[in-house]
Protein backbone atom coordinates (compact mmCIF):
# COMPACT_ATOMS: atom_id res chain seq x y z
CA UNK A 1 0.00 0.00 0.00
CA UNK A 2 1.42 3.35 -1.03
CA UNK A 3 1.77 5.92 1.69
CA UNK A 4 0.97 9.56 0.93
CA UNK A 5 4.03 11.70 0.40
CA UNK A 6 5.15 13.42 3.53
CA UNK A 7 4.66 17.17 3.73
CA UNK A 8 7.65 19.13 4.94
CA UNK A 9 7.72 22.80 5.87
CA UNK A 10 9.72 23.61 2.73
CA UNK A 11 6.99 22.10 0.52
CA UNK A 12 4.28 24.34 1.98
CA UNK A 13 4.30 27.50 -0.12
CA UNK A 14 2.55 30.60 1.19
CA UNK A 15 0.41 31.96 -1.66
CA UNK A 16 1.20 35.45 -0.41
CA UNK A 17 4.84 34.85 -1.29
CA UNK A 18 3.90 33.99 -4.86
CA UNK A 19 1.78 37.13 -5.13
CA UNK A 20 4.65 39.15 -3.68
CA UNK A 21 7.12 37.64 -6.14
CA UNK A 22 4.74 38.42 -9.02
CA UNK A 23 4.53 42.04 -7.83
CA UNK A 24 8.30 42.33 -7.47
CA UNK A 25 8.93 40.99 -10.96
CA UNK A 26 6.23 43.21 -12.46
CA UNK A 27 7.32 46.41 -10.71
CA UNK A 28 11.07 45.82 -10.68
CA UNK A 29 11.45 47.50 -7.30
CA UNK A 30 10.67 46.84 -3.65
CA UNK A 31 8.96 50.22 -3.28
CA UNK A 32 6.72 49.68 -6.34
CA UNK A 33 5.77 46.17 -5.24
CA UNK A 34 5.03 47.42 -1.73
CA UNK A 35 2.70 50.11 -3.06
CA UNK A 36 0.97 47.61 -5.34
CA UNK A 37 0.31 45.24 -2.41
CA UNK A 38 -0.47 48.00 0.11
CA UNK A 39 2.51 47.03 2.27
CA UNK A 40 5.31 49.06 3.79
CA UNK A 41 8.72 48.92 2.11
CA UNK A 42 10.28 47.08 5.10
CA UNK A 43 7.49 44.49 5.02
CA UNK A 44 8.06 43.91 1.29
CA UNK A 45 11.81 43.61 1.92
CA UNK A 46 11.08 40.87 4.45
CA UNK A 47 8.91 39.11 1.86
CA UNK A 48 11.77 39.29 -0.63
CA UNK A 49 14.13 37.76 1.96
CA UNK A 50 11.69 34.86 2.49
CA UNK A 51 11.35 34.38 -1.28
CA UNK A 52 15.12 34.26 -1.70
CA UNK A 53 15.36 31.65 1.06
CA UNK A 54 12.54 29.59 -0.47
CA UNK A 55 13.98 29.62 -4.01
CA UNK A 56 17.62 29.59 -2.90
CA UNK A 57 18.19 32.32 -5.46
CA UNK A 58 18.77 36.12 -5.19
CA UNK A 59 15.67 36.64 -7.42
CA UNK A 60 16.38 40.37 -7.91
CA UNK A 61 19.86 41.89 -8.03
CA UNK A 62 21.04 45.48 -8.14
CA UNK A 63 21.92 46.95 -11.57
CA UNK A 64 22.68 50.63 -11.20
CA UNK A 65 19.67 52.25 -9.53
CA UNK A 66 17.24 49.48 -10.41
CA UNK A 67 16.72 45.79 -9.69
CA UNK A 68 16.83 43.17 -12.42
CA UNK A 69 15.60 39.56 -12.23
CA UNK A 70 18.01 36.66 -12.15
CA UNK A 71 17.75 34.02 -14.90
CA UNK A 72 15.84 31.78 -12.47
CA UNK A 73 13.32 34.53 -11.69
CA UNK A 74 12.96 35.44 -15.38
CA UNK A 75 12.19 31.82 -16.21
CA UNK A 76 9.43 31.79 -13.58
CA UNK A 77 7.83 35.10 -14.61
CA UNK A 78 5.20 33.87 -17.12
CA UNK A 79 4.19 30.75 -15.18
CA UNK A 80 3.92 32.77 -11.99
CA UNK A 81 1.74 35.44 -13.64
CA UNK A 82 -0.67 32.79 -14.94
CA UNK A 83 -0.78 31.08 -11.55
CA UNK A 84 -1.62 34.32 -9.70
CA UNK A 85 -4.29 35.27 -12.24
CA UNK A 86 -5.89 31.83 -11.99
CA UNK A 87 -5.88 32.01 -8.21
CA UNK A 88 -7.49 35.45 -8.28
CA UNK A 89 -10.16 34.14 -10.66
CA UNK A 90 -10.95 31.25 -8.29
CA UNK A 91 -11.33 33.64 -5.36
CA UNK A 92 -13.42 36.17 -7.30
CA UNK A 93 -15.75 33.54 -8.70
CA UNK A 94 -18.17 34.19 -11.53
CA UNK A 95 -20.78 36.31 -9.75
CA UNK A 96 -21.51 40.01 -9.98
CA UNK A 97 -19.26 42.57 -8.37
CA UNK A 98 -19.71 45.80 -6.49
CA UNK A 99 -17.43 48.28 -8.30
CA UNK A 100 -17.30 50.49 -5.21
CA UNK A 101 -15.58 47.64 -3.34
CA UNK A 102 -13.34 46.50 -6.20
CA UNK A 103 -9.60 46.77 -5.56
CA UNK A 104 -7.71 46.05 -8.75
CA UNK A 105 -5.25 47.56 -11.22
CA UNK A 106 -5.98 47.46 -14.95
CA UNK A 107 -3.62 48.10 -17.85
CA UNK A 108 -4.96 49.53 -21.12
CA UNK A 109 -2.53 49.50 -24.04
CA UNK A 110 -3.61 52.39 -26.28
CA UNK A 111 -2.30 55.00 -28.67
CA UNK A 112 -1.87 58.61 -27.60
CA UNK A 113 -4.94 59.76 -29.53
CA UNK A 114 -7.27 57.47 -27.58
CA UNK A 115 -5.96 58.74 -24.25
CA UNK A 116 -6.35 62.37 -25.38
CA UNK A 117 -9.90 61.79 -26.63
CA UNK A 118 -11.31 59.44 -23.99
CA UNK A 119 -8.78 59.11 -21.17
CA UNK A 120 -10.36 61.81 -19.00
CA UNK A 121 -13.86 60.33 -19.37
CA UNK A 122 -12.60 56.85 -18.47
CA UNK A 123 -10.61 58.14 -15.48
CA UNK A 124 -13.59 60.15 -14.21
CA UNK A 125 -15.99 57.22 -14.58
CA UNK A 126 -13.69 54.78 -12.79
CA UNK A 127 -13.00 57.26 -9.99
CA UNK A 128 -16.74 57.80 -9.48
CA UNK A 129 -17.86 54.16 -9.66
CA UNK A 130 -14.78 52.32 -8.37
CA UNK A 131 -12.54 54.64 -6.33
CA UNK A 132 -10.21 51.79 -5.34
CA UNK A 133 -9.49 50.81 -8.96
CA UNK A 134 -6.31 52.00 -10.66
CA UNK A 135 -5.80 52.17 -14.43
CA UNK A 136 -2.54 52.46 -16.33
CA UNK A 137 -2.46 53.60 -19.95
CA UNK A 138 0.51 51.88 -21.59
CA UNK A 139 1.86 52.95 -25.01
CA UNK A 140 1.34 50.72 -28.00
CA UNK A 141 4.43 49.05 -29.37
CA UNK A 142 4.40 46.09 -31.69
CA UNK A 143 1.15 44.20 -32.19
CA UNK A 144 1.90 41.40 -29.73
CA UNK A 145 -0.66 39.06 -28.20
CA UNK A 146 1.70 37.84 -25.46
CA UNK A 147 0.87 40.63 -22.92
CA UNK A 148 -2.86 39.88 -23.35
CA UNK A 149 -2.27 36.18 -22.90
CA UNK A 150 -0.10 36.71 -19.82
CA UNK A 151 -2.48 39.24 -18.26
CA UNK A 152 0.01 42.13 -18.07
CA UNK A 153 -2.32 44.01 -20.47
CA UNK A 154 -6.07 43.85 -19.88
CA UNK A 155 -7.24 45.65 -23.02
CA UNK A 156 -5.47 46.51 -26.26
CA UNK A 157 -7.23 49.49 -27.88
CA UNK A 158 -6.57 50.93 -31.34
CA UNK A 159 -6.48 49.93 -34.99
CA UNK A 160 -5.83 46.26 -34.38
CA UNK A 161 -4.60 43.90 -37.05
CA UNK A 162 -4.62 40.12 -37.03
CA UNK A 163 -3.78 38.87 -33.54
CA UNK A 164 -4.92 35.27 -33.88
CA UNK A 165 -8.19 33.43 -33.22
CA UNK A 166 -7.64 33.25 -29.46
CA UNK A 167 -8.17 37.00 -29.00
CA UNK A 168 -11.60 38.58 -28.52
CA UNK A 169 -12.19 41.74 -30.58
CA UNK A 170 -14.96 44.34 -30.37
CA UNK A 171 -15.25 47.56 -32.39
CA UNK A 172 -15.64 50.73 -30.33
CA UNK A 173 -15.96 53.37 -33.07
CA UNK A 174 -15.18 54.12 -36.69
CA UNK A 175 -13.02 57.13 -37.48
CA UNK A 176 -12.02 58.98 -40.64
CA UNK A 177 -8.79 60.68 -41.59
CA UNK A 178 -8.46 64.44 -42.00
CA UNK A 179 -5.61 66.74 -43.02
CA UNK A 180 -4.04 69.12 -40.52
CA UNK A 181 -1.81 72.18 -41.06
CA UNK A 182 -0.68 75.10 -38.93
CA UNK A 183 -2.39 78.47 -38.77
CA UNK A 184 -0.93 80.68 -41.50
CA UNK A 185 0.03 77.75 -43.72
CA UNK A 186 -0.10 78.60 -47.46
CA UNK A 187 -2.99 76.13 -47.86
CA UNK A 188 -5.05 77.64 -45.03
CA UNK A 189 -8.20 79.51 -45.95
CA UNK A 190 -9.03 77.83 -49.24
CA UNK A 191 -10.00 74.47 -50.77
CA UNK A 192 -7.17 71.95 -50.77
CA UNK A 193 -6.82 70.32 -54.17
CA UNK A 194 -4.95 67.05 -54.77
CA UNK A 195 -2.22 68.98 -56.60
CA UNK A 196 -1.72 71.46 -53.74
CA UNK A 197 -1.95 68.65 -51.19
CA UNK A 198 0.87 66.76 -52.93
CA UNK A 199 3.05 69.87 -53.31
CA UNK A 200 3.93 70.21 -49.60
CA UNK A 201 5.95 67.80 -47.43
CA UNK A 202 4.06 65.33 -45.27
CA UNK A 203 4.42 63.58 -41.91
CA UNK A 204 3.51 59.90 -41.69
CA UNK A 205 2.11 58.41 -38.48
CA UNK A 206 3.12 54.76 -38.24
CA UNK A 207 4.15 52.56 -35.32
CA UNK A 208 6.24 50.57 -37.80
CA UNK A 209 7.92 53.63 -39.32
CA UNK A 210 6.23 53.33 -42.70
CA UNK A 211 6.38 56.28 -45.10
CA UNK A 212 3.49 55.19 -47.32
CA UNK A 213 -0.15 54.27 -46.74
CA UNK A 214 -3.74 54.56 -48.03
CA UNK A 215 -3.35 58.29 -48.76
CA UNK A 216 -0.59 57.53 -51.26
CA UNK A 217 -2.78 54.93 -52.94
CA UNK A 218 -5.58 57.49 -53.29
CA UNK A 219 -3.21 60.10 -54.72
CA UNK A 220 -1.76 57.63 -57.21
CA UNK A 221 -5.24 57.00 -58.62
CA UNK A 222 -5.44 60.73 -59.38
CA UNK A 223 -1.94 60.82 -60.85
CA UNK A 224 -0.15 62.56 -57.97
CA UNK A 225 2.66 61.60 -55.59
CA UNK A 226 3.37 63.28 -52.26
CA UNK A 227 6.70 63.55 -50.45
CA UNK A 228 6.66 62.04 -46.98
CA UNK A 229 9.83 63.33 -45.37
CA UNK A 230 9.17 62.41 -41.73
CA UNK A 231 7.68 59.34 -40.00
CA UNK A 232 6.65 59.40 -36.34
CA UNK A 233 5.06 56.81 -34.07
CA UNK A 234 2.05 58.75 -32.81
CA UNK A 235 -0.42 61.53 -33.57
CA UNK A 236 0.84 63.87 -30.84
CA UNK A 237 4.35 63.99 -32.31
CA UNK A 238 2.97 64.52 -35.82
CA UNK A 239 0.82 67.47 -34.73
CA UNK A 240 3.64 69.00 -32.71
CA UNK A 241 5.85 68.91 -35.79
CA UNK A 242 3.12 70.33 -38.05
CA UNK A 243 2.45 73.26 -35.68
CA UNK A 244 5.89 74.68 -36.44
CA UNK A 245 6.43 73.77 -40.10
CA UNK A 246 4.76 73.69 -43.51
CA UNK A 247 4.31 69.90 -43.28
CA UNK A 248 0.89 68.26 -43.57
CA UNK A 249 -0.30 65.47 -41.28
CA UNK A 250 -3.14 63.03 -41.94
CA UNK A 251 -4.69 61.98 -38.63
CA UNK A 252 -7.77 60.26 -37.23
CA UNK A 253 -10.44 62.92 -36.65
CA UNK A 254 -12.09 61.80 -33.40
CA UNK A 255 -8.92 60.56 -31.75
CA UNK A 256 -7.08 63.85 -32.28
CA UNK A 257 -9.82 66.41 -31.74
CA UNK A 258 -8.38 67.75 -28.45
CA UNK A 259 -4.84 67.74 -29.90
CA UNK A 260 -5.81 69.83 -32.97
CA UNK A 261 -6.93 72.88 -31.02
CA UNK A 262 -5.74 76.05 -32.78
CA UNK A 263 -4.80 74.23 -35.98
CA UNK A 264 -6.43 74.13 -39.42
CA UNK A 265 -8.28 70.92 -40.29
CA UNK A 266 -9.52 70.07 -43.78
CA UNK A 267 -11.12 67.15 -45.61
CA UNK A 268 -8.63 65.06 -47.53
CA UNK A 269 -8.75 65.59 -51.31
CA UNK A 270 -8.44 61.81 -51.79
CA UNK A 271 -10.70 58.98 -50.77
CA UNK A 272 -9.62 56.80 -47.83
CA UNK A 273 -11.53 54.12 -45.94
CA UNK A 274 -12.74 54.66 -42.41
CA UNK A 275 -10.73 52.89 -39.72
CA UNK A 276 -12.17 50.77 -36.91
CA UNK A 277 -10.94 51.50 -33.40
CA UNK A 278 -11.39 48.26 -31.46
CA UNK A 279 -10.57 46.75 -28.09
CA UNK A 280 -9.03 43.30 -27.76
CA UNK A 281 -8.71 41.02 -24.76
CA UNK A 282 -7.84 37.42 -23.99
CA UNK A 283 -10.78 34.99 -23.63
CA UNK A 284 -9.58 33.94 -20.17
CA UNK A 285 -11.19 37.20 -18.99
CA UNK A 286 -14.53 36.72 -20.77
CA UNK A 287 -16.36 35.64 -17.63
CA UNK A 288 -14.35 37.71 -15.16
CA UNK A 289 -16.92 40.11 -13.60
CA UNK A 290 -14.37 42.88 -12.99
CA UNK A 291 -13.06 42.66 -16.55
CA UNK A 292 -16.61 42.65 -17.95
CA UNK A 293 -17.35 45.75 -15.92
CA UNK A 294 -14.19 47.45 -17.23
CA UNK A 295 -15.13 46.68 -20.84
CA UNK A 296 -18.63 48.07 -20.32
CA UNK A 297 -17.23 51.31 -18.87
CA UNK A 298 -14.81 51.77 -21.77
CA UNK A 299 -17.62 51.22 -24.28
CA UNK A 300 -19.88 53.70 -22.48
CA UNK A 301 -17.18 56.39 -22.38
CA UNK A 302 -16.41 56.01 -26.10
CA UNK A 303 -20.01 55.91 -27.27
Amino acid sequence: MNRPASVTPSSLVDMNLLVALDALLSEGSVAGAAQRMNLSAPAMSRQLTRIRHLLRDPVLVRAGRSLVPTPRAEALRERLRRLVLDAEAVIRGEGEIDPAMLERSFCLRTNDGFVAAFGAAIATTLAREAPKVRVRFAPQGKEDVAPLREGSVDLDIGVIGAMGPEVRLQALLHDRFVGVIRQGHPLAGGPVTPEAFARFPHVSVSRRGRFEGPVDTGLAVLGFTRTVSVAVANFADALTLVRSSDHIACVAARLTEPLRDGMVTFDLPVKTDAVAISMAWHPRFDADPAHRWLRSRVRACVR
